[in-house]
Parts: C-alpha cells; sequence; structure tokens
C-alpha cells in the first residue's frame, strides 16, 4: 500500500490536478489498484453542476490513468520520468460519481513496448462499474 507521499515521489501530479489518494495494490508493470475518496472540496464541483455536482468523465479517466502510470512509473527504467497520456479507446461510462463517493480505480498493463503501454482501466463505486477504457501511455 502507498500513501500520498509514496504516491507524489513517482507522479509529478500535484494538487489539484493529483487525482488519488492512495494505492491499495500494485505490481511493478503489471497492475495497480487505487483509490479517489470524491469530495464536495472538489474545484471542478463548482462549476460541473453547481446545482447536481457530478465529476466530470474525463476526469475519471485522468484518475484512471494516473493509476496506470503508478505502475508504469515504479519500474527501473521508468523511474524519474513522466507518463503522457497518449490515448483512450473504447471509453464508456456507465454511472455517476458525486461527492461522498470513493472511487477505486484499476489498471492492467495488458501491453509495454519500449517508452510506450496500453493498459485496461475500470472505476467503480462501491461494486458498480462507472467507467472503463483502454488507456495509452508514453514515457518521455
Amino acid at each position: 500500500m502507498m500513501d500520498i507521499k509514496e504516491i507524489m515521489s513517482i507522479l509529478p501530479h500535484r494538487h489539484p490536478f493529483l487525482l488519488i489518494d492512495r494505492v491499495l495494490e500494485m505490481e511493478e508493470g503489471k497492475r495497480c489498484v487505487a483509490l479517489k475518496n470524491v469530495t464536495m472540496n472538489e474545484p471542478f464541483f463548482q462549476g460541473h453542476f453547481p446545482q447536481e455536482p457530478v465529476m466530470p468523465g474525463v476526469l475519471i479517466i485522468e484518475a484512471l490513468a494516473q493509476t496506470g502510470a503508478v505502475a508504469m512509473l515504479s519500474m527501473d527504467e521508468f523511474k524519474g520520468k513522466i507518463a503522457f497520456f497518449g490515448g483512450i479507446d473504447k471509453a464508456k461510462f456507465r454511472g455517476k460519481v458525486v461527492p461522498g463517493d470513493t472511487l477505486r480505480l484499476e489498471v492492467e498493463m495488458i501491453k509495454i513496448k519500449r517508452n510506450a503501454g496500453i493498459g485496461k482501466g475500470v472505476a467503480y463505486v462501491g461494486d458498480k462499474k462507472v467507467a472503463e477504457g483502454e488507456l495509452t501511455f508514453m514515457i518521455g
């Protein structure tokens, strides 16, 4: 398990754009499971939407990308580098994420080749799948 300080030693992201709070499980270069506690204090809720706060789908995908980046950047050959988001395929959104939810982010790397990788990401609230997609990473 990794706390926020350990995550920040791997990822270059900082508040307000660091979208994972804790890593529960991690196998370098293979998979990562992280949590994001969604609170009303998130800056995006001021405008999305004031009358019905919903976490933007693009930020759920970004949280999945950060989770996958932890798995990749933990590999010896990528330590100290940055994982750039290269693309998303097969993205689907299946439910709302609202203040008070805990988002469980699971990413399994399905292909790593030189400085790039593809991961299958799934986001859950409880047992309900709320988003998924195939994420492409470029290491720079």
